[in-house]
């Protein structure tokens, strides 16, 4: 029988309030508010802390203060990661940028999933769905990217967006919901 973080981890439905995902999700808020304290200019303890929390980064990650996930382990970032101010990352599946990816501030990035039915959503079952970035994007100002997206390679997405669907790669999308307005 899975766990219910292994029922999370494959997409299934899994309890939200199980004791065990309620530990790991503490654990990394405690980290999170470290990180959140640690001087700007103390480089080098970010950095430290962040590959404390996230999944996979490499030295050259940054992101600046304040930063929010639940679980961390499950955000995967690739080489010379930007995140500004802000970032929020509910990674209950997991959650993978590529190399050389520009995060404005206020960026969300979603994968939990909830019925749209009060009974059903009000028992904590849920589900999540992962989410992906490619290399070389840039996603701008206060974008919400929802369960379940894929954003190819060489994509910019313009400030304000809401991301509901796959965008292909070497694409510029705009608006609630985003659409492609121009290739590259």
């Amino acid at each position: 029988m899975k766990t219910e973080k292994e029922k999370m981890l494959s997409g299934e439905v899994y309890y939200a309030c199980d004791p065990l995902l309620i530990k790991e999700l503490n654990a990394c808020k405690d980290l999170l508010q470290q990180y959140n304290n640690l001087r700007p200019t103390d480089l080098n303890a970010r950095r430290e802390m962040l590959q404390q929390i996230l999944g996979a980064c490499d030295e050259h990650v940054f992101i600046n203060q304040p930063f929010y996930c639940d679980y961390g382990k499950h955000i995967r970032v690739g080489k010379r990661f930007f995140a500004n101010f802000h970032f929020t990352v509910l990674d209950e599946a997991t959650v993978t940028i590529g190399d050389d990816a520009f995060i404005g501030p206020n960026v969300s990035i979603y994968t939990a999933c909830h019925s749209t039915d009060p009974a059903e959503r009000n028992t904590r079952m849920e589900w999540a769905k992962p989410v992906s970035i490619g290399n070389n994007c840039w996603i701008g100002g206060s974008v919400t990217i929802l369960p379940g997206v894929s954003i190819g390679n060489n994509c910019t997405i313009g400030a304000g967006s809401v991301v509901v669907h796959d965008i292909p790669d070497n694409s510029i999308a705009v608006g609630n919901p985003a659409r492609v307005v121009k290739k590259i």
